[in-house]
């Protein structure tokens, strides 16, 4: 039985696509670990981001600063 939908191959040139975010690690502002890797847009946020995320070594909620 054919169905009505029919598969279309479609290519992507590699060398055209800009990748808009960015792998950054957070580290803790008290004990200076790098706990977190998250990604973020560097188009809407081009400045340095801060999370309150927990510290393990620490037991609580810290700030967390991005670094490179």
């Amino acid at each position: 039985m054919k169905s009505g939908l029919s598969a279309q191959l479609v290519y992507i040139n590699l060398k055209s696509i800009v990748i808009m975010r960015e792998i950054i690690t957070l580290e803790c502002t008290e004990c200076k670990r790098r706990n977190y890797t998250t990604t973020k847009n560097k188009r809407n946020h081009p400045s340095r981001v801060e999370f309150k995320k927990y510290c393990r070594w620490d037991r609580k909620h810290t700030i967390h600063k991005e670094t490179k």
